[in-house]
């Protein structure tokens, strides 16, 4: 669905644009592209004074599953957040152990204390984080838009099957222009 509308209390919530990760080859987009995009949203979230919040990963979630386990040690700046984001004293941080931006984080009461309702999502990768993230935020009845082309994913079936199959049932999709002009 064609994002039709912004809540006006709508933040923007970029997905684990980080050194370790944005180094990885996304597929569609390339991942410079995605940063790119994200920085642009953000910019333009923070000229409106809306919430604009970074979330990175530092970690997983115990348990076992059927793929590798990482194994290496990651370089100390994996985690860091990309320059490119521009990051700003008033951003909301988050630091996430598991897929999604949730789970054990301060992200929705950050949210409800800004009497946000809906959120934006941007970030790597389409079918792991953002759309834990998206599926956790419509739970938690928040309104939902992804910006289709500011995501990308190490599988690109899976970030078609995402942007096709799952996201549309979650909220609205739109590229990042679209989304802009919705701004006002």
């Amino acid at each position: 669905m064609t994002a039709t509308a912004l809540d006006p209390t709508t933040a923007l919530v970029l997905i684990d644009l980080q050194k370790g990760i944005a180094g990885l080859p996304g597929t569609p987009h390339p991942s410079a592209d995605v940063i790119a995009r994200g920085a642009r949203l953000a910019a333009e979230f923070r000229a409106r004074a809306l919430p604009v919040v970074l979330v990175n990963v530092t970690g997983g979630a115990p348990g076992r599953t059927e793929s590798a386990a990482r194994g290496a040690t990651p370089p100390a700046d994996w985690a860091e957040l990309v320059p490119e984001l521009d990051r700003q004293p008033a951003d909301i941080i988050v630091t996430k152990q598991q897929w999604g931006a949730f789970h054990g984080t301060n992200l929705d009461l950050e949210l409800r204390r800004r009497g946000v309702t809906q959120i934006v999502l941007a970030g790597i990768a389409t079918s792991i984080g953002v759309e834990s993230t998206a599926r956790a935020a419509h739970e938690h009845g928040y309104h939902v838009a992804i910006a289709t082309d500011a995501v990308t994913d190490l599988d690109e079936a899976a970030h078609r099957n995402s942007l096709e199959k799952i996201f549309p049932r979650l909220g609205e999709t739109d590229t990042t222009e679209a989304i802009v002009k919705l701004l006002g």
